[in-house]
């Protein structure tokens, strides 16, 4: 009953038929498009350009553009955009996500909405995973795209200001998702206007969507300075941590990954620092570097959660397989795991910007993306990005067949009859593509493979330069490859000769992944196009996945069996319980991430904030109008602290008011305290503003315009700057302490909202201060040059390594210890801005 309701009521059926609808009348088109010469084709761009400015829109233009790239495409590229391609064409179009099987052509289905959008003139951004799938597309699609007029971009890591700026004003421009979130953080710390690379965010479609804005959604894109902190306490911590023992003195919980100390390893560790109470407020730092060190030794695992590369340790993505370079865990935990490794301990960082991918990718007007497998988080994509996930049908019939997993007791088991169903496979010649979760799995097999003396190629996080290349040759005759998750993702399998006689390609998963769609991923290499092909699963009890959720009744009633490690079981029930603790894990995976974007958009608004204003500041000509509201706001609010309307006038502090004006408005002298006698909060207000105008024009008289206003945008991006990074590595810290008020049934995302509303208005008053003191009391030298307030470096999530942010050359000033301060106060530099 309730299959024939979804049949009739499946809102993808409904959307097909529309999409349906529109795709037959592209393909009507397609013999007035043929009679066009290549001129003629080509002039259509400028013909939909005016009648986009003319008010025509793009849905409008829709079904001549698709076919006039269809038509540009099959010239150019000699490639004939098929019918379910068009529908794959307008979902994207319209701001959804296009679920297509590996091997439908995603990346020519692209060409046509990226082609309608960039006819707006406002850019068109092709996100990919990784610079090799930028560079090859924006090579291959570009000739099409610029056979029809239009110009095409492609943005690097390491490339210059300039050719940066000139891949950003091209018409379409291809990168990978992290070069576009760093040069928006980066256009934001930028000391001129002219230095920024990118336009406002207007179109982008994602390849590989779920890749990005799922599995990568958790990893903020950072870049961070280096905060000078002793190592010593990470090596004492370390030392301590190897003299535990498991369930003595520390508990570890396999599900959650959390790791404790019990009272007994309180009390060593209280008696190996020779302290009285571990929990002391005094041993903040000393508790924090102990829980880091038994995390890096109990929880986290070389070769599964990083390696050891060139005396450094490599974070390995969990979702890929990937090396991650350049990027460290936070914290402290990098630097507890170099002290594990025995490793030079490198300086913890501070962070000077940061942003989701989530956050980064909300920002386009209208985004859109790709996948061979979308359907399975459909509500994460519909309620987080406001996309809707339309499943395409296949070009030609699916004919891989999906057997029922295989579940063994063991591992060893498990292993055993994978390298014996390669050896089977290999021994005919057929392809076979094995698929691992963990590093160590795949190098595993590696050895199991070579005893046997079969010939094979290893894919994974060690060698990924080779990938494509690799991955190109897994589809001939004989060809074994080993690839940890989703690795070679983007680039297609094509069978060699003879193969199909031979059954196709034959996928082997060693492990279910916690997410069912990275599976599907595996499965998907396979069958591609209508191509024969075979995927089994070989799973054991002693899995993570079938540990963590209820393998132990399932192994005892294989042992009740009397089964051993030869006889698997094969059972469509097993598969469905396997099936639905990856549901749970999904699920768990979903509230992680929707929790991280609500704590992520407190900052996000924040951050929208200072940055719409820091623009406003780099954009503006004169600066004095927003630089006097600063030193009103700050004027009044320290006269209304020190001359309170609710007390007696001869309560009032007018001795410390006068202090304050002299250290940070005024110049000693120009209001006295007979001046402020007498008078009300209000009258102070204005004689001290007056006061400021009068010594705001004779700065002005003193310099030219254009140094007074070059003045003015140095203070207050220097303010603006430090006060922000420092905000934004408190409200870090903020965030990592604050689920332990849910202990005093407090909600914790309720209190970082409040706390960090309050800590960001504090910010906004620090500026104000800051600004006011310095604009007011700081002496203006000819040698005046807008300054970094910190070296940032990209702090890469992917593997594309460190990418170090390139500085305007500075101006160095010379300043005696002896010498009146520059900042203007009248006392020598040691005793002012020069103490260290």
């Amino acid at each position: 009953m309730f299959k024939i309701l979804n049949k009739v009521l499946d809102p993808n059926k409904r959307e097909l038929k529309r999409l349906q609808k529109l795709a037959d009348q592209i393909e009507s088109l397609g013999p007035d498009m043929e009679k066009l010469t290549d001129d003629q084709l080509r002039a259509k761009t400028e013909e939909f350009k005016s009648r986009y400015q003319n008010g025509e829109s793009l849905d409008d233009m829709l079904v001549e553009a698709f076919a006039v790239v269809r038509e540009a495409a099959r010239r150019v590229l000699g490639m004939y955009p098929f019918y379910v391609q068009l529908m794959g064409g307008i979902a994207l179009h319209e701001g959804n996500i296009a679920e297509m099987k590996t091997g439908e052509g995603k990346t020519l289905t692209s060409t046509m909405p990226v082609y309608l959008n960039a006819i707006t003139g406002k850019g068109v951004h092709v996100v990919t995973v990784n610079e090799y799938l930028a560079s090859r597309d924006a090579n291959e699609m570009g000739k099409l795209f610029e056979f029809l007029g239009l110009t095409v971009g492609l943005n690097l890591n390491g490339l210059s200001k300039e050719e940066k700026q000139e891949a950003y004003n091209a018409d379409i421009t291809y990168g990978t998702n992290n070069e576009f979130g760093f040069d928006y953080l980066r256009d934001n710390m930028v000391l001129y206007k002219e230095q920024m690379v990118q336009r406002p965010l207007h179109y982008a479609v994602i390849d590989e969507v779920d890749s990005i804005l799922i599995d990568e959604a958790r990893t903020p894109l950072i870049i961070s300075g280096s905060a000078q902190k002793s190592t010593q306490l990470y090596i004492q911590a370390n030392a301590f941590v190897r003299t535990l023992t498991k369930d003595v003195d520390y508990t570890y919980d396999e599900k959650t990954k959390g790791v404790q100390l019990t009272e007994e390893g309180i009390n060593k560790a209280e008696r190996a620092f020779k302290i009285d109470n571990l929990f002391d407020i005094s041993h903040v730092a000393l508790n924090h570097h102990i829980n880091q060190a038994l995390k890096a030794h109990v929880v986290m695992q070389a070769d599964v959660d990083y390696v050891v590369q060139d005396g450094e340790i490599v974070i390995v993505d969990q979702f890929t397989g990937r090396l991650m370079k350049g990027r460290r865990y936070s914290d402290g935990l990098h630097q507890a795991i170099e002290a594990k490794e025995g490793l030079e301990i490198q300086n913890e960082s501070m962070t000077l910007a940061t942003i989701t991918f989530q956050n980064y990718f909300r920002m386009y007007e209208k985004l859109a993306g790709m996948t061979g497998t979308a359907k399975t988080e459909e509500e994460e994509f519909r309620n987080i990005y406001n996309m809707n996930v339309v499943v395409i049908p296949t070009n030609r019939p699916i004919a891989r067949d999906d057997r029922p997993d295989l579940i063994y007791a063991t591992m060893e088991g498990k292993f055993r009859a994978v390298v014996e169903d390669i050896a089977e496979r290999h021994k005919k010649g057929q392809p076979v593509l094995v698929g691992t979760v963990a590093i160590e799995t795949s190098e595993l097999i590696s050895k199991l493979l070579t005893k046997k003396g079969i010939k094979h190629n290893v894919l994974n996080a060690k060698n990924h330069e080779r990938e494509a290349e690799i991955i190109a040759e897994a589809g001939k005759i004989g060809a074994v490859t080993i690839a940890t998750n989703m690795a070679g993702r983007g680039t297609d399998i094509k069978l060699g000769e003879g193969v199909k006689e031979l059954g196709g390609l034959a996928v082997i998963g060693t492990e279910r992944h916690e997410s069912r769609r990275i599976d599907n991923q595996l499965r998907g290499r396979s069958g591609r196009q209508g191509d024969p092909g075979v995927s089994q699963f070989y799973l054991s009890m002693e899995d993570e996945l079938m540990r963590r959720f209820g393998s132990d009744n399932m192994k005892a009633m294989m042992q009740r069996l009397g089964m051993d490690d030869s006889q698997p079981i094969q059972s469509k029930m097993v598969t469905k319980a396997v099936e639905s603790a990856q549901k749970r894990v999904e699920g768990n995976n979903f509230d992680a991430r929707k929790q991280l974007l609500q704590y992520d958009d407190v900052l996000r608004q924040q951050r929208e904030i200072i940055y719409k204003q820091r623009y406003e500041v780099l954009d503006s000509e004169n600066l004095r109008e927003i630089v006097e509201k600063m030193i009103e706001s700050s004027v009044q609010r320290h006269v209304n602290a020190f001359c309170p309307e609710h007390e007696e006038p001869e309560n009032w502090n007018l001795e410390h008011l006068l202090d304050y004006v002299n250290a940070n408005v005024l110049h000693e002298g120009d209001i006295t305290l007979a001046d402020l006698k007498g008078k009300d909060p209000e009258e102070i207000t204005a004689l001290i503003l007056e006061k400021v105008k009068e010594r705001y024009d004779e700065k002005e008289q003193q310099l030219s315009p254009e140094q007074m206003r070059e003045f003015e945008k140095v203070i207050v991006l220097r303010s603006v700057d430090s006060k922000w990074m420092d905000h934004i590595d408190a409200m870090d810290q903020l965030r990592q302490g604050i689920h332990l008020r849910a202990y005093g049934q407090i909600d914790p995302l309720r209190e970082y909202q409040q706390e960090g509303f309050a800590m960001f208005e504090d910010m906004i008053l620090a500026i104000e201060d800051e600004v006011t003191k310095y604009i007011m009391k700081a002496e203006i030298r000819n040698n005046l040059q807008r300054q970094e307030v910190a070296k940032g470096q990209a702090v890469n999530p992917k593997e594309d390594g460190e990418n170090v942010k390139k500085k305007p050359v500075r101006k160095k000033v010379d300043v005696g210890r002896n010498d009146p301060c520059i900042c203007g106060s009248g006392k020598k530099y040691k005793n002012c801005c020069g103490r260290v």
